[in-house]
């Protein structure tokens, strides 16, 4: 092989690598993205509607004075009715973000279907109410609901519609999943970016509704 062939054959082989290790590199970040279901949200952050304060838990909140007024949300169920937020204003809600498709989604449901039952039994003014994301039909959101026992409504919301209805710079649902606690105002007052087991959930919504 003459000397000007070996050192082609090095420069091709070089270059060859290199668009492995690119596309490698390419493909992994596409498998992170498509894995990934939620978002991060440290710190103490600030916005116009007041300051929040984010605990060890990852759960951000509000002080009664200075929550933001949550949008109307409203619309079609999973279930084919019809559900409006506003009108669930005197109570307690709890809006859970989700798609039968994430996987924290799915385990964090039993928390939900149980706490939810819980203190339905147990006569507390509280509400919840699912926002259902991203699935392509309302099948797939069925069969989770019927899986986990899930029995409050939620509203089919496939192409996040509802969840850009969250001003920026609010505690806005910006992971899946996502629950918010709305005070008996309709005014958001907690809010986690992460799944929750029973605990955590009640420990969003115990203070809440405490408040006089």
């Amino acid at each position: 092989m003459s000397l000007s062939r070996a050192r082609a054959r090095r420069s091709s082989c070089r270059s060859t690598g290199g668009r492995a290790t690119l596309l490698t590199a390419v493909a992994i970040a596409g498998v992170m993205t498509l894995t990934s279901c939620t978002g991060s949200d440290g710190g103490k952050t600030t916005s116009t509607g007041g300051n929040y304060v984010t605990g060890a838990t990852g759960i951000t909140t509000a002080a009664k004075g200075e929550r933001d007024e949550a949008p109307k949300l409203d619309g079609e169920t999973v279930d084919g009715k019809t559900l409006d937020t506003t009108t669930l204003k005197g109570k307690v809600v709890v809006l859970n973000i989700w798609g039968s498709w994430c996987p924290p989604c799915r385990a964090e449901a039993p928390a939900f279907a149980k706490v939810s039952k819980e203190l339905a039994d147990a006569g507390k003014d509280v509400a919840f109410v699912g926002i259902n994301t991203r699935d392509l039909s309302t099948q797939n959101a069925a069969s989770f609901e019927e899986t986990f026992g899930i029995t409050y409504p939620s509203l089919y919301d496939p192409a996040g519609k509802l969840i850009l209805r969250f001003p920026k710079g609010t505690l806005n649902p910006n992971a899946i999943p996502s629950t918010i606690i709305l005070d008996r105002e309709g005014k958001i007052a907690a809010r986690t970016l992460a799944p929750l087991g029973e605990e955590q959930l009640r420990s969003m919504i115990d203070p809440i509704l405490a408040e006089q």
